[in-house]
């Protein structure tokens, strides 16, 4: 997701943004962010011929620094060298609210102010999650290089304060959303989904076991669902299946997170079912089909525009859900190939609707062909 306060900026610098070659220096840029001076160590993703930037700090954020805001650059030869899982934790915790304390996973650092139990179970099902997408695409062929960056979640105890702190990056859409990854931050925000810690002083989290009992509830189901799905997007972007601000289309990543966003809550590994039928979003697709116009598929691949409208998003979900299914069971060695040409945009360069239809052609073949396939294929999926 990107946040409220980077979608300005996004606006204003893709017409002049090209990629910059890489850069083994460390570079520091002093630029004015929301009226102050700030300074910050990292990488030159992208330089723009006008003096705009795109910098990568050492934890992992991405600067956006226009080229009037932009008031000095130095380099040195000292390497870049992204922080530690301590080092990281000293420098967030810092930043976030009072209360908040830190647990370290192999691969994960968890932010939090709920119960330890919980966190410990939310670092368990991250570390599952990792294990079940390396081993997936691994034997898919498919090399994913390891994260460059702790791997950051930040959870709060209850619903109200989550909703604060997520309000000035989501807006009026803390409300309604649960958890999220912001591309910007590198980082999930979300809140203790058992609402137990922040519950009555005589009520308090027992186990792990305990908290996959409450949310294996049928009710609880489609909160861990949209949890696990923004775990996922924090994966692939950074095991290279995508990269952040580069020009992934919605169908294809967001097709992937809901391919794996229901964990199997009562499996030590957690994701015994990958791959198999997601039940609701079938359902909404075969209700979809029903009213689906002929261009669908093309308006699905070549736009983004269905995801971020509210009357459409709930069916172009499930859309890229069944388009997914269907090409990674039916035309896998053609996914991959499709994969490994999406992991390879650069940062603020966008394609229009027409080369991403034609690039997707390329690789799969005639669109009204493969339409037909894709629907005859889906009307026998049970």
């Amino acid at each position: 997701m990107i946040p409220r306060n980077t979608q300005w900026l996004l606006r204003s610098l893709v017409v002049c943004f090209a990629a910059a070659g890489p850069a083994s220096a460390l570079d520091h840029v002093v630029f004015e962010h929301e009226g102050h001076r700030r300074q910050v160590d990292g990488r030159i993703v992208v330089e723009a011929k006008d003096g705009g930037l795109l910098l990568m700090a050492r934890d992992g954020v991405l600067w956006t620094v226009p080229p009037e805001e932009n008031i000095s650059r130095t380099s040195d030869d000292e390497p870049f060298v992204p922080l530690t899982h301590q080092e990281l934790a000293v420098r967030l915790l810092g930043e976030l609210p009072p209360g908040f304390t830190s647990h370290q996973t192999v691969h994960y650092l968890v932010l939090h102010n709920s119960s330890r139990t919980y966190a410990r179970w939310c670092g368990a099902l991250f570390e599952r999650l990792y294990m079940a997408f390396s081993n997936y695409w691994k034997r898919k062929g498919f090399a994913l290089p390891e994260p460059e960056f702790p791997l950051v979640a930040v959870v709060f105890a209850d619903r109200a304060s989550y909703e604060r702190f997520a309000q000035s990056e989501l807006g009026q859409a803390a409300g309604s959303i649960l958890g999220y990854y912001n591309l910007q931050t590198n980082r999930m925000t979300m809140c203790d989904l058992t609402g137990v810690s922040a519950a009555t002083p005589g009520q308090r989290i027992r186990s792990a076991a305990w908290i996959n009992e409450i949310l294996s509830r049928p009710e609880s189901l489609m909160m861990v669902a949209t949890i696990v799905h923004e775990a996922t997007h924090q994966i692939a972007y950074n095991r290279g299946m995508h990269a952040r601000f580069g020009d992934c289309p919605l169908w294809f990543s967001e097709g992937l997170a809901v391919y794996f966003e229901s964990p199997d809550l009562s499996s030590d590994k957690g994701w015994r079912g990958i791959g198999e039928v997601n039940h609701m979003r079938l359902a909404r697709f075969a209700q979809y089909s029903r009213r689906r116009p002929g261009n669908s598929l093309a308006t699905l691949i070549s736009k983004d525009d269905r995801f971020r409208n509210s009357a459409t998003a709930m069916d172009a979900y499930a859309e890229a859900w069944a388009l997914t299914y269907f090409l990674i069971r039916k035309r896998s060695g053609d996914y991959l190939k499709y994969l490994t040409q999406i992991s390879q945009k650069k940062p603020f360069v966008w394609d229009s609707p027409e080369t991403r239809l034609n690039e997707f052609q390329a690789v799969f073949g005639d669109l009204e062909e493969l339409d037909r396939e894709f629907l005859r294929y889906m009307q026998r999926v049970r």
